[in-house]
């Protein structure tokens, strides 16, 4: 009997049994969510997620703004639009019931220029045809009184947005999934390499063991493509890097934001633009903009990776988005190196914002999936390969949504894994 080691939170457990019903690769929102989801509907079943690296939530679940956002913005009748909206009413709800720090303060999308106004009302029948509750269009007036320093000629409130941090929501999955089911399991620091394709069960080969899953389900993020491929399946789509830097308020202008003040997003690019987002564990966050990375989890602006690199610059459909996008990312990359050009972008909404008033922040990495010819896959995407399930597209508002994607994961399971 193979015996495996590991150790998650400094604490050492032993698995004296590497057999599995399901394994999931990939310890981020998602596929923890997919794990609880399954377990939930389906207790008796063992399920083993893989995780990478030494913490879960590393990557994109860590490193995002902590939004808990409305459903505003998705095409109505896009898996984005339905499970965004279900999605955070049950993250809310599970919230409540575990006491994660949350709270549901509300957003202003502001429009500062007549050019914004008719994007601004299609954002906001979007937002009424998805069912997102109690949004309302405002004037400017209404607009200082929820931002005092924020200057806009009409607005949207949307009270049901809020703030959370999704490391913690993803720690909490990690303890329901090890406590409430017997022989389910998280292993962090267990990278997968390999899948070796059997009849009727699949080896998940890492540095530390091999796991043999009856069925395998990959939510792997910004390594989503390579994982699919590695395990057998046939895409067509890449994943390319794109870092968000953000600057954070200084104690001497974190007074000039209240809570989450959004500018209408520009239709003609796919990106929300630079916001204000006061953190769950304090702080405000200014941000991000959206550059190309050299290497896809590089969180500085030298890090690099020849072959992330070779990757992204050897697939067609990066060039033509490169074209189709020329103006945005030359901007974009301004704004990377130059804090002037970077509080010019966050004048626009609120004009006495000073030098001083920012400081240095983090940044986060999002995983963009582009097909072959240049366009960035607006919706979620997942696909089924034999006794595998592949998320190949799961970008914000994912972690929001994460627990409406579990179910949907699970009911897909259920259908091609014939788990019941």
């Amino acid at each position: 009997m193979e015996i495996a080691y590991f150790y998650i939170r400094s604490k050492k457990y032993i698995v004296e049994n590497n057999q599995f019903d399901i394994i999931i690769v990939g310890g981020g929102i998602v596929g923890l969510a997919s794990a609880y989801k399954i377990n939930l509907k389906y207790p008796d079943k063992k399920i083993l997620v893989l995780e990478k690296e030494k913490e879960v939530a590393a990557h994109q679940t860590g490193h995002n703004s902590g939004v808990i956002h409305s459903g505003m913005y998705y095409k109505p009748g896009s898996y984005k639009a339905k499970n965004c909206v279900d999605g955070r009413r049950e993250l809310v709800a599970f919230a409540k019931e575990y006491k994660i720090p949350h709270d549901i303060c509300g957003k202003v999308v502001v429009a500062t220029d007549d050019s914004e106004l008719a994007h601004m009302n299609k954002v906001l029948n979007n937002a009424i045809a998805n069912g997102v509750e109690g949004i309302e269009k405002i004037n400017s007036k209404q607009i200082k009184e929820i931002e005092p320093f924020c200057e806009g000629i009409e607005g949207l409130w949307v009270p049901c947005t809020g703030i959370i941090d999704y490391a913690d929501v993803s720690r909490k999955y990690v303890d329901l999934i090890q406590s409430k089911f017997q022989g389910s399991k998280v292993l962090t620091e267990h990278e997968v390499t390999a899948f070796d394709k059997q009849q009727g069960y699949t080896d998940v080969i890492t540095p530390k063991g091999k796991f043999r899953g009856t069925y395998i389900i990959t939510c792997a993020g910004l390594q989503s493509d390579r994982i699919a491929k590695k395990e057998g399946a046939k895409i067509d789509t890449a994943i390319v890097g794109f870092r968000g830097d953000y600057y954070d308020l200084s104690d001497k202008g974190k007074n000039k934001v209240r809570n989450l003040i959004y500018p209408v997003p520009n239709a003609k690019y796919p990106f929300l633009g630079v916001h204000f987002t006061r953190m769950i564990k304090g702080g405000t966050e200014c941000g991000p903009n959206a550059v190309f990375v050299f290497k896809r989890e590089g969180y500085t602006k030298t890090d690099f990776s020849l072959k992330d690199t070779a990757e992204a610059l050897s697939f067609g459909g990066t060039w033509k988005f490169f074209a189709k996008n020329m103006k945005f990312a030359m901007d974009e990359y301004h704004g990377a190196f130059s804090k002037t050009f970077f509080l010019k972008r966050l004048r626009k909404l609120i004009p006495s914002l000073e030098m001083d008033d920012l400081k240095p922040g983090r940044a986060g990495v999002r995983a963009m999936a582009l097909a072959p010819e240049g366009n960035m896959i607006d919706d979620f995407k997942i696909e089924v390969n034999g006794n595998a399930i592949h998320v190949l597209n799961a970008p914000s508002p994912a972690a929001t949504a994460s627990l409406a994607i579990g179910t949907a994961i699970q009911e897909m399971a259920n259908e091609h894994f014939h788990l019941g």
